[in-house]
Formats: structure tokens, sequence, C-alpha cells
């Protein structure tokens, strides 16, 4: 029984949900795996058609057909080294700023440095903002991808090559992008250093372990297109309510619309369309953020009344796991304190009664260390090779205690995972530097946030409005 009690919590701690689209995603693998072996035996054949189809390939979509949406408030500490990098992928008359009731200079930062700009005033928050630039820019008329991108968040050098290739597949509506960690500048605090390599954690365990699986062709339940940096068609812009009412945050709310409204497939794949982006360092932001994640998903949960299929099935299994996760999350410390009292000190001074029974060999150290740590260290060191970063895991003890820490209302996180691969960190929080380096190298921890805007308004200024684009090409820079 006490056998059986542990599997049981091993599962559980795991998550349900998480051990299942895993096990997808390992399919997937070893399917993808098994065709690129095929394919290599076959490589003269195969480098003889990408010679003949590399035409018809590049000319389906490129950098060009892109617009790039940056919302963005009083991001002046961040948002010159964002700008370079898409800068460097595609033509500056590409990147449209929507600047939300900034008062610092971001807008001016913008501007000089050669980006469309639209200033907004007051603020409309987020989601707002960028439904003001879809329209204002006329996005959906003049391009036929839009990336959706944060004013703290750099893509990766092979962003475009990688992401817009899966735009071949007609049916591939969204790209979800994959997020990595920015340490330039580093977290500055050893508290900051945990809670970030803690979100690295995160980050690759929902990527590859939830993710990946969820994106499989046969499945296409992927549950969050991450608003830090990730791409739509823009024909589906229309089918989208990218501002509804009621909602914090919007990534959550858009993927549901692509589900509900069935427009088509959301693909995510590991090394595909990788920006990396700032995450808070202290715990006061952290824990915010995750605050901030959860009333998003579950406003969206509520506000969408999907009918039965894949993604309410995915969905529910999400929801389960939630509930099952953070009810451990609450009763983890108290039950690992009965153990260690029943090892130690129970003999002495008597064992705890429970309804005028005594709880004698109910629950041990066993339990609590293959039912509770051993899962989260598999979880660590699942992270460190997948990251490649042994000195992860010298914190796998730190971080059980890391997860209640961040989580004081015990029902973001499930399993090992959190639903924190939905977004992204507050738009407020405090940046790391005032003055980070453009030229700056990057170094990710490695491997869904992005910032959402906030909720309340600035005090109104003067609006600056540069007239609608033409028809017949992208705005120009203001």
């Amino acid at each position: 029984m006490e056998t059986v009690l542990a599997i049981l919590l091993f599962v559980v701690v795991f998550g349900i949900n998480t051990l299942l689209w895993g096990t997808v995603g390992l399919g997937r693998w070893a399917t993808e795996r098994l065709t690129r072996s095929r394919r290599a035996g076959r490589h003269q054949v195969d480098a003889v058609h990408r010679r003949s189809t590399a035409g018809a390939v590049a000319s389906r979509l490129r950098p060009v057909d892109v617009a790039v949406l940056i919302p963005a408030h009083n991001e002046e500490a961040v948002i010159e080294n964002s700008l370079a990098a898409a800068a460097a992928l595609l033509p500056k008359a590409n990147i449209h700023v929507l600047s939300d009731g900034s008062t610092d200079d971001t807008t001016v930062i913008a501007r000089d440095f050669g980006a469309n700009v639209l200033e907004l005033s007051p603020n409309r928050g987020k989601a707002g903002a960028l439904l003001a630039g879809i329209r204002h820019f006329q996005i959906e008329q003049n391009y036929r991808v839009v990336l959706l991108l944060d004013a703290d968040t750099r893509l990766a050098p092979d962003y475009f090559t990688t992401g817009l290739a899966e735009f071949d597949d007609p049916d591939v509506v969204a790209v979800a992008g994959q997020v990595e960690c920015l340490l330039d500048p580093p977290p500055r605090t050893r508290v900051g250093r945990v809670l970030v390599a803690y979100r690295a954690r995160v980050y690759a365990v929902v990527q590859l372990l939830v993710k990946y699986g969820q994106a499989a062709r046969s499945a296409n339940v992927v549950s969050i297109v991450p608003g830090f940096a990730s791409m739509y068609r823009t024909d589906v812009l229309a089918h989208i309510d990218i501002a509804a009412p009621g909602l914090v945050i919007e990534d959550f709310n858009m993927t549901f619309e692509v589900h509900a409204n069935r427009l088509g497939r959301i693909v995510f794949r590991p090394g595909v369309a990788v920006a990396y982006t700032q995450d808070p360092d202290t715990l006061h932001d952290y824990t915010r953020q995750l605050r901030r994640w959860a009333l998003g998903f579950w406003q969206t949960a509520r506000r969408h009344r999907l009918g039965a299929g894949k993604f309410r099935i995915a969905l529910t299994l999400l929801v389960l796991e939630l509930v099952s996760s953070s009810f451990l999350v609450v009763v983890m410390l108290p039950l690992t304190l009965f153990a260690l009292y029943s090892m130690t000190l129970a003999e002495s001074f008597g064992h705890p009664e429970l309804m005028g029974y005594e709880l004698v060999g109910t629950w041990g150290p066993w339990h609590a260390l293959f039912g509770f740590l051993l899962p989260d260290v598999a979880l660590t060191v699942f992270a460190a090779i997948a990251l490649r970063r042994p000195a992860m895991i010298a914190l796998a003890p730190i971080f059980p205690a890391t997860r209640r820490a961040v989580d004081p209302d015990h029902h973001h996180q499930p399993g090992g995972a959190v639903v924190s691969y939905a977004h992204s960190p507050s738009i407020d929080t405090p940046r790391r530097s005032n003055s980070l380096r453009v030229s700056g190298r990057l170094r990710p921890i490695t491997l869904d946030g992005s910032p959402s805007m906030p909720l309340t308004n600035q005090p109104p200024r003067p609006s600056r409005v540069k007239p609608p684009a033409t028809p017949s090409g992208s705005p120009r820079a203001m």
C-alpha cells in the first residue's frame, strides 16, 4: 500500500498532463528522427529536390513580409537593444513601436532609431495597443505575417530563418516562439540568480515536455502562443478578438480564439523562432508576475465556452493538473514535517491524533522523498541536460522550496511546470539595468514570458498620431 501511495504521489507531482504530453512529445521526436534518418539515406535525391524547390520556398515568405509590433510602456531601458536585434533581421520600415502612454524616452528612442511610432494617450493596455497598431498601420493589408514582440525581448539571429519556414504549411496560422532566459545583464543578487535559474527550468520543462507534445500534428492543442515573440498570419487576425474585455493578458485569449474558431494549426518546435527575454529577479516581481499569469489563465478559461474536442480535453487535463499540484504544494511542507516528527520525536512525545486515532505509520520520510523530492529533482536533471547546464543540478535541493516561496497562492504550478509557459513578465517590472549594451553578448540560461501592459491609465499626454499608411506599401517611419 505504501508503495502504491508513493507511486501515485510521484505521478501527481509530475502531473498527468505533463506525463501525457511528454509521452506524445517523445513519440513525435522519435518519429521525426526516424524520418530524418530515412531522408538522409536518400540525400542525393533530396539535394536535387531542394535545389529544384529552393526558389519556390524562398518566394513564399521572407522577412520583408513580416510586420513587427512592439507595444511599449516606459521601456527606455531596454527597447533600443530589442530594436537593434530586430533591425538586424528585417528592414526598419517593418518595425512598429506602439508607445502606450509612455512618460519616458521610449518614443524618442524608437523614432530616432528609425522605427514607425504610434503614440497612444491615455494608455490602452497591451492588447488595446496591439489592436490600435494593427488598425493604424494597416497590418492586415500590408503584410502577410505579424510578429508580436515585447520591448525587452531580443530575437535570435536565425529567428526568421527557422520560424517563417513553418508557414510553408498552409494549415499553420501561428508559430509559437521558443523563449530563453536573457542574462545580459545578469541578475543582481544570489536570490535573483536562483529565481532566473528556476524560471529557465520551468521554460525547459514546459516547452520540451508539454508544448512540444501538444504541437504534434495529430494533436494541435497548444494552449499558449506566447506574446513575447510569436508570429501569426495576418489573414486570421480579423477572426481573433485581440482586445477582449475583462482580461489582464492577451496571449492566452488569442490562442484560445484560434482553437475556438478552428483557424488552423499552431506550431512549436525546439530551436525554431527562438528569442531571449528578461525575467524578473526579485521575489516581489516574480510572485506578482505569477499572480498576473494565473489570473489571465483563469479569466480566459472562464470566458471561452469551447465545445467538445481535443482542445477541450487537453484544457481539462491542464486544469486537473493545476488543481491537484496546487493542493500538493499546500500540503507538502506540513506532510514533510509530519514525516520528520514521526521518525524522530514521536516515540518520545507521542504520535499525533486525528478523530481519536493515532497516526502511526501513515506517512513516513520515504513517502516525502519519493513522492515530492525525487520528481522535482528529476525535472531539474532533465532541464540541466536539455540546457547543457550541469551547474543547475546543484540547485536541485533549493528548487522545491523556491517553488513554494514564489507561488504563494498555490494555484499556478502543475507538476514541476507552471502555467507561466503562457506569458510574460509584467511590463512595468523594473529592469535589471538602465543601460543595456546593444552589442552585448547574449548569455541565455535557455528555453513562453512576455510583458503584459499595465491596466491603469497614465496621465493624459498629447497624442501624436501619424497618418495611416497607403495601401500600396508599408508605413513610413516617423
